[in-house]
């Protein structure tokens, strides 16, 4: 079988040899662009710093980029799939040397090494699911921290270096900007968006290298980040709760309960440095700052924030002085960094001003402030009854009259948790008695209990028993919680209480921070109302404990001369005093405050979003593939100056994606001769083959250019042979050689820039 391709008579004359690759020094490593993308993934992750504390994570971010740059440049010779399997390599490498106590030698990631990351996967991922942004900067964080940008810098090195095709790796450098913004609730630095766009503006220009273009290089990126800060500074729909933050706020973490109240708390007391959120003046004694109370309990799931009722209309009057002995108080409170659903409030409010009109309700069976969307108020004002019944009167008040039967359901709680109730409350007859005995169980001077942020937040009743029977340790979300349940399976209405403790006094106000979150019980006492108990072991000093707990923890009183039990009148039941009439919520969406979804103690989703990131990141050159096929076959079918170039070019990366080189010495001709030689093309893939020839020297030596849809079948007719006699492997489909390695006749100057060069006839 004759293998000569004929043509016009004159041949073509041969193809200048190829520059060096883009972004590459006289050697042949493309120095600048593994520089730029690895800076890139540098800046595009800034977000971070909304979501981990401290700065130590950036160190271990940037070694794993420093990393897999480095092995990129060493093996870049080698291809693309040695290079990303030698980064891999490092990376898992420089885990086993950070975070690994049991690798080979030290540095090499063994069986005994790799359960060592299967730990610290488990416990980043318990953290993520039980924590608040910013979380603390673990060695389980850190280690995910590392392990995601070594992912991250990979994916972009092969898109940006490998490939050539730095405008594709903006898609995991927009996963790796965008994550940590969807989870960071609290606003952004306008530096985190600069910082991003200056990051992809790198990468995509030097990723064809500076040369003479730094200047005109310079300005595109600085432009682009000029843009982001406005673009980020004037909209409020970009990844966080808000407009970005230009220093004019109140800036860095702020505080929020939201519709998950425990998983708020354990947030904010797990943060290494606390924020202020509110300063109080006019206080006349430490009391406790309710948000929200809690009033459903969910078997397998916890208490539950619930939709509260129509309330009243603020700012303004919200109740009568309730008949109950207390400290009347005006309280200023002024708002450093809070923004939720709920509105703060002390004690049993009469009347609260400093408000917008229609934007806050108040609740008050549920002793709720709330509106229907997350607000920052500057402030507010509130006149308030601190309540203070006397033991004698709680003593005598009993029973659960004049409070709904919510208060007191126990459906599906485990009959272990009535059974250790009962006992603890054994002899005990009144309400306020078995109280007491419930609070000193847990933070008594005989309590086997001991508080400690490290325990993981329960999610049902058998966490509860487990609490209660073996683990007895945990922060307020378990003491609230329990004492509640077992309140309610004694006789005892009751709810949670989510808000914060007093604070610190400095002499002007007191100053309450994210350290002061708290959760503790209220029980209900016909005519007297809602009364605190806490019975969380705080070893800090916070704690606040109310004059009739101070009065009853003194000498054993004489319960044998105790009045019967005994419900106050209904004239003297707080219930009983008409508010201002209900209004309903302005804009509250209809399912804005359901009971949260039940915690699930299933694996956490992140490890699915990695393989989908590196996945994705494997597909990327396989796409690029497809969109230059596509843009290439439709220049054909568009005939004109650029078809014939586009013809050519196909049918060399058709070849070349099975293993067919072609050095930069071919001719057109020559490289038509290599691809029968090598395709075993048959005749009349040989004869349309001649064609698309002859167009390509035409075009680009005479002038004469394919009509529309002229090269179409002889292009199709070409690309079946090829394919006929070479199937394509899963690595050529997967990392087609066009894509990752062009070859010298693509790197001739563009059709028009040869027409303008060539001698015409």
């Amino acid at each position: 079988m004759s293998t000569s391709v004929q043509g016009p008579p004159a041949a073509p004359p041969s193809a200048a040899p190829a520059a060096p690759p883009p972004g590459a020094t006289g050697r042949g490593l493309p120095w600048i662009a593994a520089l730029g993308s690895g800076l890139a993934v540098l800046l595009a992750g800034g977000p971070v710093t909304a979501i981990v504390q401290g700065g130590a994570w950036f160190g271990h971010a940037a070694a794993a980029v420093v990393a897999v740059v480095v092995v990129g440049l060493l093996l870049h010779r080698l291809g693309a799939v040695v290079v990303a399997a030698g980064q891999a390599v490092a990376v898992l490498v420089l885990l086993t040397v950070q975070f690994a106590d049991n690798g080979i030698l030290g540095v090499l990631p063994g069986p005994a090494a790799l359960g060592e990351f299967g730990a610290l996967v488990s416990g980043a991922g318990q953290q993520i699911d039980t924590g608040t942004a910013p979380v603390p900067g673990t060695p389980e964080i850190l280690f995910l921290i590392t392990a995601a940008f070594g992912l991250l810098a990979i994916g972009v090195h092969l898109a940006a270096v490998s490939a050539g095709a730095p405008a594709a790796a903006g898609v995991p450098l927009l996963a790796v900007f965008a994550v940590p913004a969807a989870l960071a609730d609290n606003l952004l630095p306008w530096w985190a968006m600069a910082a991003a766009a200056a990051g992809f503006g790198l990468l995509l220009v030097a990723g064809s290298g500076f040369g003479r273009r730094l200047p005109g290089s310079v300005a595109i990126v600085a432009v682009a980040v000029v843009l982001a800060i406005g673009v980020g500074a004037g909209a409020n729909f970009v990844g966080t709760a808000g407009r970005f933050d230009t220093g004019s706020g109140s800036g860095g973490s702020g505080g929020s309960i939201g519709l998950s109240p425990f998983t708020a708390l354990r947030g904010q007391l797990d943060q290494q440095s606390p924020t202020e959120l509110f300063r109080v003046r006019g206080l006349t004694r430490p009391t406790y700052l309710r948000a929200l109370t809690l009033r459903q309990y969910v078997p397998d799931a916890g208490w539950q924030a619930t939709r509260p009722d129509p309330g009243v209309a603020l700012p303004g009057p919200v109740q009568t002085q309730p008949a109950v002995p207390g400290d009347l108080a005006n309280v200023e409170i002024e708002n450093v960094a809070f923004r939720d659903y709920w509105l703060p409030l002390y004690g049993e409010p009469l009347d609260v001003g400093g408000l917008p009109e229609n934007a806050w309700l108040y609740d008050r069976s549920s002793g709720t402030g709330y509106t229907g969307r997350p607000r920052e108020e500057g402030g507010w004002r509130e006149q308030t009854l601190l309540p203070v019944p006397t033991v004698a009167q709680l003593r005598q008040s009993s029973g659960s009259s004049g409070v709904g039967p919510e208060y007191l359901d126990v459906t599906g709680v485990d009959p272990r948790v009535t059974e250790i109730a009962q006992q603890v409350v054994a002899g005990r007859t009144g309400n306020f008695d078995r109280a007491m005995a419930l609070q000193d169980y847990f933070a008594g001077p005989d309590s086997r209990f001991t508080y400690s942020l490290r325990t993981a937040p329960g999610s049902g009743d058998d966490a509860l028993v487990e609490f209660l029977t073996v683990g007895r340790s945990g922060y307020c979300e378990q003491f609230a919680s329990a004492m509640a349940v077992m309140l309610r399976t004694v006789g005892v209405p009751s709810r949670v209480a989510v808000g914060f403790t007093a604070g610190v006094d400095n002499g002007q106000y007191r100053s309450i921070s994210t350290s002061d979150a708290h959760a503790w019980v209220e029980a209900w006492f016909p005519g007297v109302g809602w009364t605190t108990f806490d019975p969380t072991p705080l070893t800090d000093g916070r704690t606040i404990a109310p004059p009739y707990v101070q009065e009853a923890q003194g000498p054993a009183p004489d319960t044998a001369n105790t009045p019967a039990e005994q419900d106050l009148s209904p004239g003297q039941d707080p219930a009983q005093q008409a508010p201002p009439p209900p209004t309903q919520p302005q804009d509250l969406p209809p399912d804005a405050l359901t009971p949260a979804p039940s915690a699930s103690s299933g694996p956490p989703l992140w490890p699915i979003a990695v393989v989908l990131l590196v996945i994705a990141g494997a597909l990327v050159p396989a796409g690029l593939r497809v969109v230059a096929r596509r843009r290439r076959l439709g220049a054909v079918n568009a005939g004109g100056p650029e078809a014939a170039g586009a013809a050519w070019a196909e049918l060399l990366a058709e070849s070349r994606d099975r293993g067919v080189g072609y050095p930069p010495s071919d001719t057109v001709r020559g490289s038509a001769r290599r691809m029968v030689r090598e395709h075993t093309l048959d005749g009349d893939a040989q004869q349309a083959l001649r064609d698309v020839v002859g167009a390509v020297e035409a075009s680009w030596y005479g002038g004469g250019h394919p009509a529309p849809g002229e090269l179409d079948e002889p292009v199709h007719t070409v690309r079946a042979g090829i394919a006929t006699k070479g199937s394509l492997s899963l690595r050529g489909r997967l990392l087609p050689s066009s894509v990752l390695h062009r070859t010298p006749v693509e790197q001739q100057a563009p059709v028009t820039e040869r027409e303008s060069a060539a001698p015409r006839t």
